[in-house]
């Protein structure tokens, strides 16, 4: 089993930065496949960003190209999202995954660890 914890959430206003942080625990993670998610209140959970096992590979949703980052670090085990340039519509509960695919993938049935999310508010 593969536990996962985010952290690094929080207010920030329009503009602003954040920097998410995975840690896995239970087993490691540098062979899976790893994303990130958002559920904002009312809507359903969409894609993010998603990295191959290597960091090699990334995949970003369209609205948050060119401002979040994804990598990930398998000698700690934990994946992260730069979140660059935020929006009040970034606002959302962030989640992260892990799959048992080592590329990076987009679809949420691929996944199958998920962490408990962690709040991003952006003020305008």
């Amino acid at each position: 089993q593969v536990q996962l914890v985010e952290s690094g959430g929080g207010l920030v206003q329009a503009g602003g930065s954040l920097r998410l942080s995975c840690a896995a625990s239970g087993r490691t993670v540098s062979s899976n496949g790893m994303g990130w998610f958002r559920q904002a209140p009312g809507k359903e959970r969409e894609f993010v960003a998603a990295v191959s096992w290597s960091g090699g590979t990334t995949l970003y949703a369209d609205s948050v190209k060119g401002r979040f980052t994804i990598s990930r670090d398998n000698a700690k085990n934990t994946v992260y999202l730069q979140m660059n340039s935020l929006k009040p519509e970034d606002s959302a509960v962030y989640y992260c995954a892990a799959t048992a695919i080592a590329s990076a993938v987009q679809k949420e049935y691929l996944y199958n660890y998920w962490g408990q999310g962690t709040q991003v508010t952006v003020s305008s």
